[in-house]
């Protein structure tokens, strides 16, 4: 039986963060920058932005 409350989580599941949740927070800070620099910058600052070929940080 299905009971509508969420199972328990790990601590390793508080820092897991999915694929979408980084596209999304990608698109809001795009959509929301001031500029190009804006951009990259608050990117940067969030974690989401990492070297070519790397996971972004937020992901390690």
């Amino acid at each position: 039986m299905v009971s509508g409350v969420p199972a328990q989580r790990t601590a390793a599941d508080v820092y897991r963060v999915s694929d979408d949740q980084v596209h999304r927070a990608r698109m809001a800070v795009a959509r929301n920058a001031v500029d190009s620099d804006d951009c990259r910058e608050l990117l940067d600052m969030l974690g989401l932005i990492g070297e070519p070929g790397e996971p972004p940080p937020v992901r390690r």
